[in-house]
């Protein structure tokens, strides 16, 4: 059977109580006043509406989340988040719109609206008790009226941190000199933690903040040396073949505006793989979690995929 054969993915009745069970673990609560008492389905109301008995108001549970003021049905709405978080190098808003039969207008807003429910918010350190914390840069895309030249000034700069065994942080940074990742680093990374780099320049001072830090000669042809088989930055590396071959092959263009977005929606696939225990099902559900007291509306957005 297909996962895809829940009838919460083809049933808008069925799907209203599937996010209400995702959301409302305790019961309905009104988006207005919080209360949880006397709240009533209105009989002949559109699928999922409710009615608060102290404030009077009607709501759904979508009020308040990224899913409010959709004219898409949430059923379509549940596909879409299955299809984007199951998908290991992301779906593009022109697949989607071929499998949702919508238009490609509202699929590329819907693809913009999950991004914006699966990045997190404000997250505690990385490391800490002498974990092992990879950091490398990579280059993605063209910088608007910059003409194309040898090296990557033309280029998008997504500083990435990763923790073996745990998450992936990525940030869309200004430069890759030392002034513009080290803030970065020392904000996200605890400092009883070894880093693990290649032999750039401006990871040079790490030592000075953190337990440790070793690096790999890559211009030397070391990635992993006998000597010291833990001192690598292979993690990283595999990190962004997974982000390049979906930012190249599936979404093929990204403007800077929403680069943030799609570095988040790498991140969160990765941060939340089968490898630590978390499943398509279980993911789509953390993504559901996450909709709540976020608004995207369509007039902040511009076109960000060809």
């Amino acid at each position: 059977m297909s996962n895809l054969s829940a009838p919460y993915f083809h049933d808008e009745a069925a799907a209203f109580g599937f996010l209400e069970e995702a959301l409302w673990p305790q019961g309905p609560v009104c988006p207005r006043c919080g209360g949880m008492d006397r709240i009533t389905t209105v009989k002949g109301g559109r699928a999922g509406l409710r009615r608060c008995g102290p404030c009077k108001r009607q709501f759904t549970v979508t009020v308040g989340t990224v899913f409010e003021s959709s004219h898409v049905k949430l059923n379509l709405w549940l596909q879409a988040v299955y299809l984007m978080c199951s998908s290991k190098k992301g779906i593009s808003s022109h697949q989607l719109m071929r499998v949702l039969d919508v238009t490609y207008k509202t699929a590329w807003f819907m693809t913009h609206r999950i991004r914006e429910a699966i990045a997190s918010g404000t997250l505690p350190p990385m490391g800490g008790n002498a974990a092992i914390v990879e950091i490398d840069e990579t280059f993605i895309g063209q910088k608007t009226d910059v003409p194309k030249q040898r090296g990557y000034a033309h280029k998008h700069a997504v500083l990435t941190l990763v923790e073996r065994g745990g998450s992936a942080r990525s940030f869309h940074v200004d430069g890759t000199k030392a002034s513009d990742l080290l803030p970065i680093i020392k904000a996200n990374v605890h400092p009883d933690t070894y880093i693990m780099t290649d032999e750039a320049g401006q990871y040079a001072s790490l030592a000075k903040h953190f337990m440790g830090h070793e690096f790999t000669r890559h211009g030397q042809g070391e990635y992993v040396s006998k000597e010291r088989p833990d001192v690598h930055s292979n993690t990283v590396e595999g990190f962004y073949s997974v982000f390049k071959r979906g930012m190249k092959g599936v979404y093929q263009h990204c403007s800077e505006k929403h680069l943030h977005r799609y570095v988040a929606e790498f991140d969160f696939r990765y941060s939340n793989r089968v490898k630590l225990g978390v499943d398509d099902k279980a993911r789509t559900l953390m993504a559901l979690r996450g909709i709540v007291g976020k608004r995207l509306t369509y007039r902040h957005s511009q076109r960000a995929e060809m």
